[in-house]
This record gives structure tokens, sequence and C-alpha cells, in this order.
């Protein structure tokens, strides 16, 4: 019975095919059972009885000996077709049958039971579309034949002109044989990693072996490119097909440098130790006598902790540019050590452990080729931290703290700093509450303590004798008490009272030398203490405003919300006995000083204050009819101002420059693209020639003014990139891991802004990053008449990072920062790349910085192959 008959061809769906056997009922073929399965055999009537209702009684299905162990889910558009005798059950049209982790689609599928044999065809007049030949599938592995033989039991198998795909591997063979479940042989094959029925590239061979997500093996091969061969051959390949973690080998990459010579870089061995520790150790390589060991152990225990270590070691042999020096080579020993660990909050709660270490010599990264980000890192610095909870009472987090100028040499250690925290409580609340309670339940005591020690050291001439003569430690006790009083309206009152004291361990004391012109310093160590009260209490409120425009008009409203604040504050002058006035310079200028400036953890201020804290926030913010988003009535909101203001202070038991400077700040984002944070420090007062303050206020005199600016910070960024030509939304090139370690991230992503042709994006046609950033300040110096006087300090500069697509194929971009106090271009990076759909080549040129390098690269994109490149590298030395 042939079902195409009918409007709507069925399928079938058989849940649990195990067996034929002859307790099978026969089926009146003259009956039309919804036309669902056509079944030709003998008549087995003698098996059957009727009741008196005339109803058929079958005996129960009995499963023989020849039975699957697994039940079949078949289905098929035309029609199924059951042959007792034979044992056999065809499927016609479009059919679908999957046995435990195989699925077979073809258009007829035969099933020998007795032989367990499977058989699947495609069909002659429809044989060149790829959509009518037998696929099988099986895990990972896909291949699509001209016809499938399969044995069900033995997993054994035979196909014919079969395209074979596993992971990202190719393979086009005459003859494919399977060996068991996981093993393939495959006669007159040509494999590949590029998807197209008619691949850019492959590599012929008579014989290849595949052992399934382990390895592929094959024999003698011959490369060909677009269909033409290339007389050249590899005696035999090897191609890793396992996804997991194995260890190996890390092939090199070839460089040529005008100061190192030849090299070759990145060659190592990559080891598992076990499912928890792996070690990568990689080396560079160069003729001229200098080289790189880098050893970098990963573990990782899911919910417990995970961390890196990386250690390298470099010996620099640099040959010596200057002409005017009579060595021949430039010689230099540097290390890094860089460490990383994180544990799980779940492992202990309550409890946190984290490690970010950055320590090495101060000349490392200034002989690291094709690095130019790394080039101009001169700080360093490290972070070791432990906290504890006690129960939401209190808390402890002790860390140690490493930071280090490679331009100076001077290395900072803070080994350990110590804090301890008690939470508010409140002493006099009642345990069980009773009616309304009273304002001095309300009151609320806290209690911080801080511990400080600190050793300073210059890395060029360390010893342990002067690590000792800089060691620094103090101690600072803060002890607040709030209360907490009903609102009055609009407005909230918060009275404070603070109790700070501070441990020093040493005092230095300024005199001038009148012989010699100069200002000595010299240190007494000991114990010394420091105390400090203030009380206050503040008010705070929010006033808000609303303009509304016309209902047609594409802006509906603005909106201003202003937070005022103000505080009356008290200090009483309890540090005053600790300053004293020197004369600093030959003109006579005297400043005030204190015995603990520069001590740990820094002086108090001088005097006694009684005044005034105020300040005021802004948020301003508009709604605009959208085009786009139809939610909320079609009305957007669109913030104009994220915020803007200033605070200051006035002193009211000062005898002069009572009024403090104005800090002035302001952030924006400008049509969701542009980023704008800004602020300022304002002067109420004006200076004499040489830039000391006098108590004169800007706007008194001649030439008035708000004020003077004495320091500020302006940032810009934004980002543009066009539509993407498919209209989705682009997915990042990099690749992520979440299993990374922040480190090993910071180091990917320093990678890409160097290779940043191999993670370009064609689906952008053009993208266009810009950040600018200008700061200035005013600092007190000495000149070379030992005057001291104030100058203004201004460095600004501009980062920009973008490419544009020349053709579909075609795209150049670029990476640059521009510091326009130097004038120039500190570092530049261009590149130019082709897309070549399962190939890629990049150019990457680095015309500016310490390092001048370009390299040409051209190598497949699948992983199996990512070692199989051509490379061309130049690098050159840039020093003035």
């Amino acid at each position: 019975m042939n079902l195409n008959a009918f409007n709507t061809p069925p399928k079938f769906f058989f849940n649990s095919l195990t067996a034929f056997s002859d307790t099978i009922p026969t089926i009146d073929t003259t009956q039309q059972l919804g036309d669902t399965v056509v079944v030709r055999g003998k008549n087995n009537s003698s098996r059957n009885s009727k009741d008196s209702s005339g109803i058929a009684k079958t005996d129960t299905l009995q499963l023989s000996k020849d039975s699957l162990d697994a039940p079949v889910h078949y289905a098929a558009a035309d029609s199924g077709v059951l042959l007792i005798p034979s044992k056999q059950f065809i499927l016609y049209g479009k059919a679908d049958a999957k046995y435990k982790d195989i699925e077979l689609q073809a258009a007829i599928i035969n099933y020998n039971q007795q032989s367990q044999l499977v058989r699947a065809y495609g069909l002659n007049d429809t044989s060149t579309n790829l959509d009518t030949k037998p696929k099988l599938t099986q895990g990972d592995s896909k291949s699509i034949s001209d016809s499938i033989l399969f044995d069900l039991k033995t997993m054994k198998g035979r196909t014919t002109n079969s395209f074979f795909n596993e992971g990202e591997l190719f393979v086009h063979a005459d003859v494919l044989k399977k060996e068991g479940k996981d093993i393939f042989y495959g006669y007159r094959g040509r494999f590949t990693t590029c998807n197209l029925d008619t691949p850019h590239f492959a590599f012929r061979t008579r014989k290849l072996k595949m052992i399934s997500n382990k390895i592929a093996v094959s024999g003698p091969a011959s490369p060909e490119f677009e269909g033409v061969p290339i007389p050249i051959g590899i005696p035999f390949g090897i191609y890793p097909l396992s996804t997991g973690r194995h260890s190996g080998i890390l092939p090199p990459q070839f460089v040529v440098s005008q100061d190192f010579g030849l090299g070759l870089e990145g060659l190592g061995y990559y080891k598992v130790l076990n499912d928890n520790f792996d070690v990568t150790t990689r080396a560079n390589l160069y003729s001229y006598g200098g080289f790189l060991i880098n050893v970098n152990p990963k573990y990782y225990v899911r919910y417990h902790y995970q961390g890196a270590l990386n250690v390298t070691f470099q010996s620099t042999k640099a040959l010596n540019q200057n002409y005017l020096t009579p060595q021949e080579y430039n010689t230099s020993k540097s290390f890094m050590i860089n460490w990383t660990h994180t544990r799980d909050n779940k492992a202990r709660p309550g409890t946190t452990f984290s490690a970010n270490v950055n320590f090495g010599s101060t000349k490392f990264n200034q002989y690291l080729l094709n690095n130019p980000f790394q080039n101009f890192q001169n700080q360093l610095s490290s972070s070791i931290s432990y906290s504890k909870d006690f129960g939401g009472k209190s808390n402890i987090s002790v860390n140690l703290n490493h930071n280090q100028n490679s331009v100076t040499g001077l290395v900072n250690l803070n080994l350990p700093t110590i804090n301890y925290n008690v939470n508010t409580f409140y002493p006099f609340q009642k345990k069980e509450k009773v009616g309304a309670p009273k304002w001095w339940e309300s009151i609320g005591i806290g209690y911080t303590g801080n511990f400080t020690n600190q050793l300073s050291f210059y890395d060029s001439t360390f010893s342990f004798k002067r690590l000792l003569d800089t060691a620094q430690y103090g101690f600072t006790h803060n002890i607040p008490i709030s209360l907490t009083l009903p609102q009055l309206g609009p407005v909230t009152l918060s009275p404070s009272v603070s109790y700070q004291e501070r441990w020093y361990g040493q005092k230095i004391f300024r005199n001038w030398d009148s012989i010699n012109n100069r200002l000595d310093t010299s240190m007494r160590k000991g114990f010394f203490a420091a105390r400090q009260m203030t009380y206050g209490i503040s008010a705070s409120t929010r006033i808000f405003g609303t303009y509304q425009f016309k209902h047609s008009s594409g802006i509906q409203a603005i909106r201003h919300e202003i937070r005022p604040t103000i505080a009356l504050n008290y200090s009483p002058n309890m540090n005053g006995k600790f300053y004293y006035s020197m004369k600093v310079d030959t003109f006579g200028h005297v400043l005030r000083f204190s015995q603990f400036d520069g001590v740990l953890p820094g002086a108090f201020p001088e005097g006694a204050f009684g005044g005034i804290s105020f300040g005021v926030d802004n948020l301003l913010e508009m709604k605009v009819k959208s085009k786009t988003d139809t939610s909320n009535n079609g009305i957007k909101k669109v913030k104009i101002l994220d915020g803007f203001g200033f605070n200051s202070s006035y002193n009211l038991l000062a005898d002069s420059f009572a009024l403090a400077p104005f800090n002035i700040y302001a952030r924006s984002t400008l049509f969701d693209k542009i980023n704008i944070t800004a602020s300022a420090i304002l002067d109420p007062y004006q200076v004499d020639q040489f830039g000391f303050r006098k108590n004169v206020f800007t706007w008194s005199g001649n030439h008035p003014t708000l004020g003077r600016l004495t320091g500020g910070n302006i940032a810009i960024s934004t980002q543009f990139k066009s539509k993407s030509k498919d209209g989705k939304d682009s997915k990042s090139q990099i690749p992520v891991d979440p299993f990374m370690t922040p480190e090993e991230q910071q180091m990917q992503l320093q990678y890409v802004r160097s290779n940043p042709a191999e993670y370009t994006d064609f689906n952008i046609p053009w993208t266009l990053s810009l950040s600018y950033s200008l700061n200035f300040s005013k600092q007190l110096q000495v000149d070379s008449l030992s005057r001291y006087q104030f100058n203004t300090l201004i460095s600004s500069n501009v980062n920009f990072q973008g490419d544009f697509s020349l053709t579909t194929k075609w795209k150049v971009g670029g990476t640059g920062y521009f510091d326009f106090n130097a004038g120039k271009l500190q570092q530049l990076s261009m590149f130019l790349t082709r897309e070549m759909h399962c190939w890629q080549m990049s150019i990457n040129v680095m015309p500016i910085g310490l390092w001048r390098s370009f390299s040409i690269t051209l190598n497949p994109k699948s992983g199996i192959l990512r070692d199989l490149r051509i490379n061309r590298s130049r690098t050159f030395s840039n020093y003035n």
C-alpha cells in the first residue's frame, strides 16, 4: 500500500522494535489500518483463536535470541514493510532510525533481524543531491555516503564514497571501514579542515586510520590547493582528535631579530600531571646567546580553589647598537614571578583567601620582544589577602601588598596590613522590643583598627641593613558613635561622634642648615601617640523639579533632582604641639611641618576646626519619544548628567584660610555612546609669585575670579561600530574560558592586542574606539637655586583602536597611543588581514615603540592544524 496517495504523508513512530518472532499475528492487508504499515507474510491463523465475541486472541510477544539489547526508534515519510519470512524490515522515504547513540538517515533503510545488518541507500534519480544520501551519526562523528552497510552487533561497517566528519577533521574516502566502535580505516582518502564540498586545501593519501576522540594517522600524503596537487609530500601525518587535556610538545615559531639574532620562540612541552594539575614549559632561544625560560604550573580543584604560578627567567644578550661604547653585546639577567590564587566562597563560608603577585626585575619588561603593552608597563603591584567573618559581628582582614616602579627602582612592601572591624552594635537597645523605642536605644558604637608595616628600598642598592632602616609601622584606632533621629519631614538628621588614635614608631624633624643652605632631615625612633575627636551633625534632603513640554514635542519633560547636604562639625586642637615652622630655602620661605609628616599612618591636621561642611549633588534627565522602543507608551528616559556638584567646608575657628578648596565633579553618558568624567579642585585664595598661598580671596582685587584650578582631570571615551552584515549582534572573537585565572585572561588580552589580525570580525565593516585623558596638578618642587616653588604638571594622551574592511575579504586596522607631552606617538601597531575561509593571512606591523617589528603569518584556522603555519617576522630595536 502506497501512502503517498494521502494528502499529508504520515510518519511512523515505533518506540520499541526489538525482534520479529513467529508469535506476531497476521494482519489482514485487505483491511485499512489507518493506511500506516504494510506487512506481507504467511497466514498464521492456526496460532490464533477467537472467543465468543469474535475478537482474535494472540500469544504473548516473546523475545528471540537474536533480539537487540536496546529499542530502535524509527520513522518514515512513505511506508514501512515487514517481511516475516526473511525477518526484514524496510523503511521508504526519508527514513530515520535511532539505536543507542547511532542515528541513520537515508532514502531507504533495510534491517535484517537475523543477521543484524543494516543497509542504507540513496535514491538513484537524485543521487547527486546530498540530502538523499545516507547519513550516519555516532557521537561527534558524522558521515555521508553512497551506501552504508552496518552490523549492530559487532559495531562494524563499510561505506562507499563517504564524506566523514569528526570534530574539525573532514575526510573523503572511496572506501571507509569501521572496525569496532571507535576505529575507522580509509582507502584512497582526502582529509582537510575545510568544511566545503570542494575544499580549498586537502591532503591526499592512500591509507588513513582514525580513532574517535583520540588521533588520526595517515601514510604518505601530498597536499593540494584548490584541487591542484603540490609536488611535495610528507612521509606520515598525525592529527590529534582528542578534545580534553593531553600532554605533548609545543612547537616553536621562527623569528629574526636585529638585536637577538635568529630565534625559536615558544618551544616547550605541556604535561598533564593529574585531573587538577598541569605544567607548561616554554623557552625562547636566540643565536646570539640570549634565552628565556618560562615555567607555568596551574591547578584547579572544583568548588575549592584555583590558581597559577608563572616563573620566567630571562638572559638577554643583545647586539650593541651604540657605537660609542666598546662592548659588542649588551647583557643582562632578569626575572618575573606571577602568582594568582582564588578560593571558592563555598569552600569555607565566611573565610576568603586570594593572591595576585607580580614581582620581578625592573628591566624585565623592557627586553620583551613584540609586546608593546608590557614594554611600557612601569608599575608592578601585588596583593595577598585573607579575611574572616566572626558571625556577622566583626571581621578581620590581613593583606600583604607590594608595588615597585621600574623607572625609579623604588620597591615598597606592606608586610602586613591588618584591619579589624567591629560592626555597629547598639548597647542600650532592649532584647525584646516593647512599645515605642527610646532615642538612646538607637545609639550605635563601632570600632575600626588598622595596623600597617612598610619596608622600602631601591632594587639597585638593596641591603638588609638599609631595609631595616626604612622600616616603619603604625596603628590607627577609630571608634565612631552614631545616632539615628526620626526624620523631620523631608530632612534627615544624623548626629555623630568619632574618636581616633594613632600610634607611631618614629618622628621626623627638619632643620635648616644655614652653612650649606639645605634642609636636613633627622629621625627619632620610639613609641608615640596622637589623638583626635570629632563631633558633628548632618542634614540632607532631596528636591525635585520637572519641566513639561508639549505632548507633540520629541522631548516630553526634563527632570532635575537636587541633593543638598550640610553638616556642623567640631574638632578640638589636640595636635598643635606636634607642628612647627621651618625655613625651607634661601629666600626665607617658611612652611609648617608635623613631626609625623611622612610617617605611617600620617599626621592629623593642625588646629581646631569648628565649621560648616556643605555640598550639592545634581541629577539631570529627560523623557523623549522613542521610535524603536514601544514599551512604556513609547517614552524613553535619557540621562543628561548622571551627577555633578561640589563640596567644601568653612572653618569658623580659623584665623586664616578658613574656606577650604572646592571639589567639583561631573559625570555623564551622552547618547549612550560618549562617557565623560571630570573633576577639579578650585582654591579660593590667591598666591604670590612663587606659588605660595596668600590669605586673600581670588574674587578680591582688580581681576576677580571664582578661584584657582590647582588640580583636576577629565576622561572621555567612546566606541562606534557599523551594523553587522547579517543584522545580528556580533559575538566576541576572543575565546572565552570560564576556568581561566584573571592573570591568564590578562595575558590572553595582551596577546589579542599584539595580534589583532587573528581576531578580526569580518561581519562588522568598521569599528572605532577613542579615549582621551587630561590630568593636571600643582606640586611643590625645588629648583636649581634650592628655591621652593609650585609648578604645574600637565599630562594628556589619547588612545585609539579601530579597523575597517577594504573589501569583503580584506580588513585593515590599528591601535596606538599618542602622548601630547612628548608630542609624538609612543606606541603604534597596525595589521592587514585576509579572510580565506578555512585559512587566514595576517600582517602585523609595529613601526613605533621600544621594539619595531613586522610579521607575516599564513595558517589554517583549525585548531588541529594550528601549528601548520608559514611565518616570517623581523624585530629591530628603537633606542634613541
